[in-house]
């Protein structure tokens, strides 16, 4: 599909929610002007192998590979290393393909050649024929580490023992981003989020994949500086959250889980929230809240749906 905007964009994007609206993004705007700064919080190392998965669910999703079943991982795949890993008593928790191995096996040897972190996302970015500018927000390691609820006594965990292995079915009593206060943004994000003409804040969890990119050292200052043209799009709908654990895990930090909730998170660095026809009698209290609330239908059904959120945020900064 043309591209039917102009201008730049910056997207704070994490996993499959924020991938999905990049797809629509880029049916309505041209991928050369679209930056896509991603959480890395999620990333961890299993079998010796750096794993990025919000990094590479972006990029599945964009090169139309990803299992759309799942959401994650890639079509197609195959999985003779898992099987026989488990066989062999391995680790086998964490479902890796062999098409995603091969990836992280790419990652894994550039990275140990001395490479950074965002010129190995850029390679493969290229290797996939995708045309945006995707950056890591850190090059630096960090690490989403979770606290349960439950006992009081309860040590932090991992965040993939939380979103995996427990299938982010405990409560949580707090978030913590391990390295973030010694980590520096990657080199050309505060560029992007400086000079876009927009920065979008994707429709993803606040906590555990926004949180780690806007608290990483300058990045939250600097969405600030330029509130009036960052936009948000609402991950809540109808007080629950599309997909994963954002509107339990609102409740468990003390946070309302509504689209208002989400506009007392965000109004210091967005002036406007897109909130779904759904929570349309809720735009008042947004409003009261200190961010414009634009109401339209945001659940993401399609590609073509996507597109139209998309649109509809763009324009809600930049006027039809």
């Amino acid at each position: 599909m043309n591209a039917a905007s102009s201008g730049t964009v910056a997207v704070l994007a994490g996993g499959v929610g924020a991938a999905r609206f990049l797809r629509g993004l880029l049916r309505v705007h041209r991928a050369a002007d679209v930056t896509a700064i991603v959480n890395v919080g999620d990333d961890f190392t299993l079998h010796g192998l750096h794993i990025s998965p919000d990094l590479d669910t972006v990029t599945y999703t964009l090169a139309e590979q990803i299992n759309t079943e799942t959401g994650w991982g890639r079509a197609g795949e195959t999985w003779r290393v898992l099987t026989e890993l488990g066989r062999l008593g391995g680790q086998d928790w964490f479902q890796l393909g062999d098409l995603d191995l091969a990836l992280h096996l790419f990652r894994t040897q550039r990275r140990s050649e001395g490479a950074t972190l965002s010129e190995v996302t850029g390679e493969i970015a290229a290797s996939f024929g995708l045309e945006l500018r995707l950056l890591p927000v850190s090059d630096h390691p960090i690490q989403t580490r979770i606290t349960p609820a439950e006992p009081t006594d309860a040590p932090e965990i991992d965040f993939q023992d939380y979103f995996v292995a427990q299938r982010h079915g405990i409560a949580v009593r707090a978030v913590r981003f391990a390295g973030i206060d010694a980590a520096q943004p990657a080199p050309g994000v505060l560029d992007a989020l400086s000079t876009a003409d927009v920065v979008v804040i994707a429709p993803s969890n606040p906590f555990v994949s926004i949180g780690p990119v806007v608290d990483v050292p300058e990045v939250r200052e600097t969405l600030a500086r330029r509130r009036d043209s960052a936009v948000a799009v609402s991950p809540i709908v109808g007080g629950t959250s599309i997909k994963g654990p954002a509107g339990a895990m609102m409740r468990e930090l003390g946070h309302e889980p509504s689209v208002v909730g989400i506009a007392r998170l965000y109004v210091g660095f967005a002036s406007t929230l897109v909130i779904d026809n759904a929570d349309r009698d809720l735009a008042p209290a947004v409003a009261a809240a200190g961010m414009t609330p634009v109401v339209t239908d945001s659940i993401m059904s399609s590609p073509e749906r996507a597109a139209a959120l998309a649109r509809t945020t763009l324009e809600a900064v930049n006027g039809p």
